[in-house]
């Protein structure tokens, strides 16, 4: 079976969702960003899974359920730090971030049986989840992140490995408040939706 990562920072306000303020507050955007991992963890376990893992920029809160593995992210780029949480597998893997509450037990649910990895790409030209047979951190170290050309880089480099790539559907990340309302919209029942419908309460006049 496969390992399961989710990578995430601890949702402290100003650390967290920055583009999110405004039009919401620091502490606004914190409850977003831990209603969005809450929502992405409770999907991760309840998908079949070998281990599952919390790769994580700060300290563990209520909002982990039970049953994962917390691991520090090292120190470095992103581009190392996804690296060094592939380098922790042994056996298949597949990574996601924080920054997607739509995702679904269906869509985290792969198996390698005719492909050596999954590539799963993000609407902002990054991308959500990916998934290796065989974790090679040489696959992520030095692809540009954070850029709008991240995922094609990053596809281009399983591709030029040789490796058999199965795309997953297109999302969008959480990263502004039309991607917040959009992704909400997409999982209405979410803690993510309702802790928006709340914050929108609160910010209407």
């Amino acid at each position: 079976m496969t390992t399961l990562l989710v990578i995430a920072k601890e949702p402290v306000p100003g650390r967290v969702k920055t583009r999110l303020t405004p039009p919401f507050t620091p502490s606004e955007a914190a409850a977003l960003a831990e209603a969005a991992l809450a929502d992405t963890l409770r999907t991760v376990a309840a998908t079949p899974a070998a281990r599952r893992v919390l790769v994580l920029d700060g300290t563990p809160g209520p909002w982990l359920p039970p049953g994962f593995d917390v691991v520090r992210q090292c120190a470095g780029g992103l581009d190392e730090r996804l690296a060094a949480a592939f380098a922790g597998c042994d056996g298949p893997a597949l990574l996601i971030g924080m920054d997607t509450p739509q995702v679904t037990p269906e869509l985290l649910t792969v198996g390698f049986t005719g492909c050596d990895a999954y590539f799963g790409p993000a609407e902002d030209g990054g991308f959500w989840a990916l998934g290796l047979a065989e974790p090679d951190p040489a696959l992520l170290r030095g692809v540009p992140m954070s850029t709008p050309v991240t995922g094609a880089a990053q596809r281009e480099r399983l591709v030029r490995a040789g490796l058999r790539v199965r795309d997953m559907p297109l999302l969008r990340d959480v990263d502004t408040a039309a991607d917040a309302h959009a992704v909400a919209a997409l999982a209405p029942r979410g803690k993510f939706a309702a802790r928006l419908a709340r914050c929108r309460a609160v910010t209407r006049p």
